[in-house]
């Protein structure tokens, strides 16, 4: 019934609804957003980590802080995986959910904001006092109507923070402030925006005001150096040097000083579902990322060749999916080409149809695997079932391999037909399908 509603009810008057229903969460829950210096976090990739680095440098600095995430939810001292299939909370979760953390105390939230929230105006009725952007690369290009509107929605965050009023807590007038990182090339169009205060970082551009040098990849993680203060991460890839800059900017912004973030930040050695090994004893090695397009997978490749992450020996087999539901069709098959390109065995297998029929995304992406010269039945296989190609994958596995599962990263739920969702967490299927095969022997040791 509400897809059909959605299908004859004209677009504005739609628009009107969701505004409307925003604001009236945010009144029914006391504007929540008032009594918390909010920080919303946008771009294409890295903002569930960024979300989770800016809540553990805030809370070296002695704050309670709140977090909602792709990945995770936060409420002062409780931590719990996003069980909701959702990036960004429907307007009366959201609403609800602020509610609880200025209840627990918290005086500062981190919102990973998603293009598709804003779109729907989940955003309104909410007071930012900082917004921060990450990067932007063609993502729900489809959903969106092209990249050119995909851009545009990031930038209404911006547009709205201008336009929010100052709020004062403790007496004190809370700045506006714009973080964005000087390297993307779309920098200058979320700068120009009105704020008290505006941080440019980065790694390559002159421009940056926060810039990190000295970047050394290893096999324990990534260090490089800020303003004469060395960082020595337990995180890995080029990607995590800009989340944690990202972080770094608003410390910077409610004077917090790099040696707190040095301390929050050396100290976090796992972000759930993004580069996460697993181990059971198993004689290979088994990565969990969620990476669900194309720039993500490039980076998590880049990432394995930077430290050094394979073995000499070791072949790389790779479990991959793509998203239904009308979600940018057209980079399914760029995503079956691109892991073809660095990977020797693909598995291809559901990840979240939505409505959509499983097998014609699978086939699409494995037409990309084809297209650049693998064969099914060699060194490609189709297999619907998620549970069984992680199996098939893990048995293909011998000494000093590397078995990549992407799409899903620490997710609670595998969205099917009609709404429905099967309970999910990738992480604990591999380990479980690796404990199995370890207790019947099934491993070739070679």
């Amino acid at each position: 019934m509400k897809s059909f509603l959605k299908k004859i009810i004209p677009q504005n008057i739609l628009n009107q609804y969701h505004k409307v229903l925003a604001i009236l969460a945010s009144y029914v829950y006391g504007r929540p957003s008032e009594k918390m210096i909010v920080i919303g976090i946008t771009g294409t990739n890295g903002k569930s980590t960024t979300t989770i680095l800016i809540s553990k440098i805030l809370e070296e600095a002695g704050y309670k802080v709140g977090a909602t995430s792709t990945a995770i939810f936060k409420i002062a001292d409780k931590e719990w995986l996003n069980d909701k299939k959702m990036t960004m909370l429907g307007r009366f979760q959201l609403q609800k959910m602020l509610s609880q953390m200025v209840s627990a105390g918290c005086q500062y939230v981190v919102i990973e904001t998603s293009s598709q929230g804003v779109e729907q105006f989940r955003h309104l009725g909410i007071n930012y006092d900082v917004v921060v952007f990450t990067n932007l690369t063609p993502e729900h290009i489809e959903a969106h109507g092209g990249f050119d509107n995909y851009k545009k929605a990031k930038l209404k965050l911006f547009q709205h923070l201008s336009e929010q009023k100052y709020k004062i807590i403790n007496n004190k007038k809370i700045k506006k402030v714009i973080a964005v990182n000087g390297d993307d090339e779309y920098a200058k169009d979320f700068l120009n925006f009105k704020a008290d205060e505006k941080i440019i970082f980065g790694i390559n551009s002159r421009d940056n005001q926060l810039q990190a040098k000295n970047i050394e990849f290893n096999s324990n993680g990534v260090s490089f150096v800020v303003n004469n203060t060395n960082f020595d991460l337990k995180l890995f890839g080029k990607f995590n040097v800009y989340n944690s800059l990202s972080g770094m900017a608003v410390a910077l912004s409610q004077e917090v000083s790099l040696d707190i973030c040095k301390k929050a930040l050396e100290k976090t050695d796992l972000v759930p579902g993004r580069m996460e090994f697993i181990n059971v004893g198993q004689p290979f090695k088994i990565l969990v990322d969620y990476a669900p397009e194309p720039e993500g997978l490039k980076q998590l490749y880049q990432t394995i060749k930077n430290h050094h992450i394979l073995s000499t020996d070791g072949r790389i087999i790779h479990v991959l999916g793509s998203c239904g539901g009308g979600r940018d069709v057209g980079r399914q098959s760029i995503m079956g080409n691109l892991v073809a390109q660095n990977a020797d065995f693909i598995v291809v297998t559901n990840e979240d149809p939505y409505d959509d029929e499983p097998m014609e995304i699978i086939n699409r992406v494995a037409s990309g695997a084809v297209s650049y010269g693998k064969q099914e039945g060699s060194n490609l296989w189709k297999i619907q079932d998620r549970r069984e190609a992680i199996k098939y994958a893990l048995n293909l596995a011998k000494k000093d391999d590397l078995v990549l599962l992407t799409g899903k990263g620490c997710e609670q739920a595998i969205c099917i037909k009609n709404n429905c969702k099967i309970p999910w967490d990738e992480r604990q299927v591999a380990r479980e399908l690796a404990q199995e095969l370890i207790s019947g022997d099934k491993f070739r040791i070679s």
